[in-house]
């Protein structure tokens, strides 16, 4: 298997498929989220899976089977920490806000990250390192506009302000907002199923 999930896989509830085994169903995605904390390409398609823990079905259990047979010939792969290597975090998770726009969806999960990377600054400055400047890379042009824009406008003013706590730590100069190709946005990994060439493009960093 080159890929841990197929691009044109959709899982749903599958009502009319036939059930399996959800104790065994539930082993095979709690030895899988364990293996995550070392095999991010694998993240997604396993999360995806782990949401049909309740009443797993015959389609869900070849998803997972899929996964392991991907594992099988990818041993040799797993993150691995130079000594002296810069700090990198990557942070996915769905969102509880409504968004009516793809530059306000993006807005808020850079938030989102603004958030995480000044806490993981916060406990930095413990071990006496401390960060200015911190780059968040972004997509979409328009989130990057909305940042650094202070006026508020029609197309902003429904945003809740807390989500404009981003806005305020770039102008504080605590953090920026950098453009990233489509490409070469290796996030794509986490948030959805990929054909082969970008999946291993995207894996290899």
């Amino acid at each position: 298997m080159k890929t841990p999930m197929s691009s044109d896989t959709k899982l749903t509830k599958d009502e009319e498929c036939e059930s399996v085994d959800s104790t065994k169903y539930r082993g095979m995605i709690c030895s899988l989220l364990y293996l995550t904390t070392s095999r991010p390409d694998i993240m997604f398609s396993v999360c995806l899976c782990a949401r049909f823990q309740e009443a797993p079905k015959t389609s869900h259990l070849d998803a997972v089977k899929h996964i392991f047979r991907y594992i099988k010939g990818t041993t040799h792969l797993g993150l691995w920490y130079p000594k002296g290597t810069g700090i990198e975090t990557v942070f996915s998770k769905k969102q509880t806000a409504l968004a009516i726009s793809t530059i306000e969806a993006e807005y808020v999960s850079a938030g989102k990250a603004c958030q995480q990377a000044l806490w993981m600054k916060q406990a930095l400055i413990n071990y006496d390192v401390r960060l200015d400047d911190v780059p968040i890379m972004c997509e979409n042009k328009g989130e990057i506009d909305l940042s650094k824009n202070p006026v508020q406008h029609s197309r902003t003013k429904h945003i809740e302000i807390r989500h404009h706590f981003l806005r305020d730590n770039v102008q504080k100069g605590h953090f920026s907002l950098k453009k990233v190709s489509s490409v070469d946005n290796i996030v794509d990994i986490l948030t959805k199923p990929l054909k082969r060439e970008s999946f291993n493009y995207l894996r290899l960093g």
